[in-house]
Parts: structure tokens; sequence; C-alpha cells
């Protein structure tokens, strides 16, 4: 099978960051495994942040999380899915990764793909979503529940990168709460506001200042990004009894901040369940098939903004660079358009 592997830790520009491979294709499928033919990918910054930190040593490594494609084989304990089926999905960090012709997937980290996105769009969605979905309704707790809360906000700190857009939306669309996203581009702002946020505000500026014109209490706030530099302004803006969820690596933060107002920080790590094989770890094939039932009911979109072209080694270390510059807008794929 082609597959796109890195052999060393070297820059997205330097001439050998990904090489072009033909390895032999994965056993057939165990246990609750699918073996999945791959038709797209998209590129997270965990993806950079593999390739920059996590030498191989010389010995090939295939990368990739994010994929869609077409089920080929079902292992002996699989239930969910069946040959010929339309999955996407985010793997698992400690697996061979998605960059290439044929991935094995546990079942139960598998939803089925939206019927109405083709590959390239479905495949930016699934570990943002995972992300977003899990942040906003296991670790903040919110109730997913429209009806309207007079008064309450969600506040989204980077709302217009690949988690931000979901949470965006999945935020408008399944709570009732005002959605505030962060943004400091003009271009930016108006994808967060065509996504559905209620406001957006400047984290470039002062942000208690933004939040206490709107006359709003916040007791959520989702740190997408950069939460060591806004954790100062994070503790003034939350609510009491309020919740804290961040999901970047940081310095040692002073949580005491939070203390008189009996606030608490929470981490998101959607690797969590399949690493630990949690006893609900099929929660996030539930949570991907309800995506899906949104993206076809129309409520929500797909967050693919940039199309690299084909799976190749030449055209991975471009979006690699893409994604590296911290600028992007939804998510960047390859694969079939």
């Amino acid at each position: 099978m082609h597959a796109v592997a890195y052999a060393a830790c070297h820059p997205a520009d330097h001439a050998e960051a990904f090489l072009d491979l033909d390895l032999p294709a994965p056993a057939a499928p165990e246990g609750h495994d699918l073996l999945v033919e791959v038709r797209a990918v998209s590129v997270n910054p965990v993806d950079t942040k593999q390739r920059q930190a996590n030498d191989p040593k010389g010995k090939p490594r295939i990368l990739g999380f994010d994929a869609a494609g077409v089920v080929r084989q079902v292992g002996p304990a699989c239930t969910l899915f069946r040959p010929g089926d339309q999955v996407f999905y985010a793997g698992l960090v400690t697996r061979p990764g998605s960059n290439a012709d044929l991935h094995l997937v546990d079942e139960r980290i598998v939803g089925r793909k939206p019927a109405t996105l083709r590959f390239a769009e479905a495949a930016a969605l699934p570990l943002t979503s995972i992300t977003a979905g899990e942040a906003l309704f296991d670790r903040l707790r919110i109730a997913r529940n429209p009806d309207p809360r007079p008064g309450e906000a969600v506040l989204l700190i980077g709302g217009a990168g690949g988690v931000g857009s979901m949470a965006v939306q999945l935020a408008r669309r399944l709570t009732g709460l005002t959605v505030l996203a962060t943004a400091s581009r003009p271009e930016t702002r108006e994808w967060c506001l065509k996504l559905g946020a209620h406001h957006v505000l400047d984290h470039a500026g002062d942000l208690p200042a933004q939040v206490k014109a709107l006359g709003l209490s916040v007791p959520y706030i989702f740190s997408i990004t950069q939460t060591a530099q806004h954790w100062d302004a994070s503790c003034a803006i939350l609510a009491p009894f309020g919740l804290v969820c961040a999901i970047d690596q940081t310095p040692v933060l002073d949580t005491n901040k939070l203390k008189a107002k009996a606030g608490g920080l929470v981490w998101e790590a959607m690797f969590a369940r399949p690493l630990f094989r949690t006893p609900d770890m099929v929660a996030q094939h539930h949570l991907l098939n309800a995506v899906a039932e949104l993206v076809d009911a129309g409520a929500v979109r797909s967050t693919m903004t940039e199309h690299f072209g084909p799976l190749t080694a030449a055209n991975l270390a471009r979006a690699h660079a893409r994604v590296e510059t911290g600028r992007v807008i939804g998510k960047v794929v390859l694969g079939e358009a």
C-alpha cells in the first residue's frame, strides 16, 4: 500500500520531511478493529507536534488521525459496521496513523460518514468534533438543551481554528447559551459569525471589558488556545462556580485565582477514552454519529477551508507548514475531493 511517513524530525520545508513509501498492508482486523480504505485525511496541530517532537530514529512512522473512507474488512467482535460502510473518525496516538491507503481503527471511535459530504469534507470533522463535543458537554457539563438561557454565555477562546469552528456550531445548535467566540482578524471574525457565534470578541484586546459591556454572565469558558496568555482574563470573566476547560499545553497556571469564585479548571483530551480503553469508549462513536446527523440535517457544516490535493509526501509537507503558521481558518484536508 502507499503510505506517507517520516523517518526523522525535520522542519516541514525539509526535502525529506515526509517520504512516499510502499509498505505491506495491515494484517486482517482482529477484535473490534476495522480495516478502512482511506479516501481523505486532514491535518491537525497535533500532527505537526508529533512530527516535530517524536523522533522515529530512522524507522518510518505514519502520522495522521482524521480520516474518511470505506470499511473493507471487520474484526470478529465488530457489531457497528459492515464492509462497504462509509465512515469518518480520528485514530489513536499510539497506533499507526491514517496517512496511508489502508488503516486499522477500533470501531468504537468511528462514526458513520455524513451522507451529504464528500470524503474530503468529512475528513475535516472527526478530531475537532470529538474535542469540542467532549469539552462542552462532558468536561464543562453544559446541558444539551436549546431552550434559551437569557443572560448566560459560553466563551470560546480561539473560535476560528478547527476545534473552535466546531465548538461554535455545537454550542449554537445544541445549547441555549449566548455563544461568545474570540478572533483578532476581520476574516476570522467573519468566519465565527458565519458559523453561528452571537458575538465575536477581540482576544488581542481587553476581554473582561468586552464581556462586561455585553452584560452577560459566563459560567463556561472553553480555552482552545493560548490558555496561559489569557488565564488572568479567564479568571476575571468566569462567573462564580463556573468552569474553565483547556486543551493546549501550558506552563503552570495559578489556579488560586479561581478559589474566591469556587471555580474549577478541567482538561479535555480526546485520546483519553481510547487510550485508556474506558468503559464508555463507544461514546465517541455516538458523538460522531450525532454530528453526522446534524450535518445531514443542515445544522452543522464542514469546516474544510483548504484542500492540498492528493495524499503525497510533498503535499503533506505543505499542509504541515500551513498548519504551523497558526493562522489556518477551519481545517486543511488532503485526498479524494
